[in-house]
């Protein structure tokens, strides 16, 4: 009976962090924005559809000890994906709180804002590249 109410617990919370954030992609409007970039509005479906099997795949990966039979080349190509996704995220969060027009009226930039957030992205493939190529962080 104790396994039932830690099921229906753990369930419950699932969803309630689910739907925060999903709450979040639509409020920071990062799906519209892909949608409206790509001009692929007649395959909504299919973007519901993807964000639905990644939230799952994701959950059961991360809360079963599972290992997939996957080259190296697969797992780079899959780890590009997921950087460009969360980087899109920080970016969308950035420009819904306003950071570069404040940042940049504070230090009295005027020109190169273009080139500040390139310098940033490079900066984040470079240090984040480094951190996995030399295995950082790891015990």
């Amino acid at each position: 009976m104790g396994q039932i109410w830690i099921s229906l617990i753990g369930f419950s919370s699932g969803f309630i962090v689910a739907g925060g954030v999903v709450a979040l992609m639509v409020g920071l409007g990062i799906i519209t924005r892909y949608i409206g970039i790509t001009h692929t509005a007649d395959k909504i479906f299919r973007y519901e559809d993807a964000i639905l099997l990644g939230s799952v795949t994701g959950t059961v990966l991360t809360v079963y000890d599972l290992s997939l039979p996957i080259g190296v080349w697969i797992l780079c190509v899959g780890g590009l994906f997921i950087g460009v996704f969360v980087g899109s995220w920080i970016m969308a969060l950035s420009e819904v709180i306003n950071v570069f027009p404040v940042y940049c009226r504070r230090l009295g930039v005027t020109k190169g804002l273009s080139w500040i957030v390139i310098a940033m992205a490079v900066g984040k493939v470079v240090g984040s590249t480094l951190g996995f190529y030399m295995r950082w962080g790891k015990g």
